[in-house]
């Protein structure tokens, strides 16, 4: 039995979190933002993008989803961890959850982010952030350890893998051959993408999945998408829609949004509206592949990244054994850019 393994008594899943009610989508959106120096007129445009479905984002719920089925996963090897959901910018607060990890006697637990990919939004602030708020919490404030990246995890690649081709399936089996396979990620400031590992993270993924998909390079597509800086501000590029509008002749397209873990409002709208829309005024057939969500691979591969940073000198399971196992930012890596932002 491996019950307190570590002396670790809970998970925290750290995440962004999103608006529940129409009343909370821009207060929401201007938590996000502030400092940022983002104009009012976006904050409206995007807020619309929230109210098209309802006023009301799904993330929590998949995240909720995500803790109950991570506890069930974790009883099977005898972890008896309660799972607790903290969020960056909506309820239940970090400082909300923390006190409340306090108030149930867990003194040390393992914090997993709800990305695999290393950045400033990614990583490091998730750690500044959590800092804070053990700081606003005070005395008897859990211990909080880092869960390393996983990016090349196999449970993340399997179930990644799995979603891309259930939707390849879905195509008409006459397109399948020449469909274009495009990943999607977040796209990133320039000035913050070169301070981090994400865009090399994001490309070793997309490669492992091309190949168990058992495509070769020339295959796959990486592009960006839900950037929301002015626009003197270089981000990563090239944009899903700019790709999408430069592509030539018919057939059919996939997108895979690799860098997300759930359908929230920014695959739904990037992608299932605004992509859609435009392959269909194109002439280009559409599919998009599920989010990992709580793929059983997945969960799976999650409880293996707990137990291995629970018991030392536990096996680090990794597709590619020479990629860094990025567990903390270093001084130089992930840093804050200067300025908003």
């Amino acid at each position: 039995m491996l019950l307190n393994a570590g002396g670790f008594q809970a998970v925290l899943l750290a995440a962004f979190g999103g608006p529940e009610s129409p009343d909370e989508v821009m207060p929401f959106l201007e938590r996000v933002v502030a400092g940022r120096n983002v104009p009012r007129s976006r904050l409206e445009e995007v807020a619309t993008h929230y109210h098209h479905f309802g006023g009301r984002s799904p993330v929590n719920d998949h995240n909720r989803a995500l803790a109950r089925a991570l506890e069930v996963e974790l009883a099977k090897v005898g972890l008896d961890w309660p799972v607790y959901l903290g969020n960056r910018n909506w309820h239940p607060h970090f400082e909300e959850t923390l006190a409340r990890m306090r108030d149930d006697g867990i003194g040390r637990a393992l914090a997993l982010f709800t990305t695999p990919y290393g950045s400033y939004p990614g990583c490091r602030q998730y750690l500044e952030d959590l800092e804070r708020a053990r700081a606003t919490v005070g005395e008897g404030a859990p211990e909080l350890v880092k869960v390393r990246s996983w990016f090349d995890h196999p449970g993340f690649i399997q179930a990644a893998t799995e979603r891309t081709w259930e939707a390849l399936e879905a195509l008409p089996r006459s397109e399948r051959p020449g469909a274009r396979l495009v990943f999607t990620a977040h796209s990133l400031p320039m000035i913050m993408a070169r301070t981090s590992p994400y865009v090399a993270q994001l490309r070793l993924a997309c490669s492992l999945v091309a190949e168990a998909l058992g495509l070769g390079r020339p295959d796959w597509h990486l592009v960006f998408q839900s950037r929301s800086g002015p626009p003197s501000q270089p981000w990563l590029e090239p944009d899903v829609l700019e790709f999408l509008e430069g592509l030539s002749g018919t057939g059919a397209v996939l997108l895979s949004p690799i860098g997300f873990l759930s359908d929230h409002i920014e695959v739904l709208w990037d992608l299932d509206v605004e992509a859609s829309r435009l392959c269909r005024d194109r002439g280009l057939s559409f599919r998009r592949a599920a989010t990992v969500g709580v793929h059983p691979a997945f969960v799976r591969g999650l409880r293996q990244l707990l137990e291995e940073s629970a018991r030392p000198g536990s096996p680090v399971l990794k597709l590619r054994p020479e990629a860094p196992e990025h567990r903390t930012c270093g001084a130089d890596c992930c840093r804050r850019p200067p300025g908003p932002g």
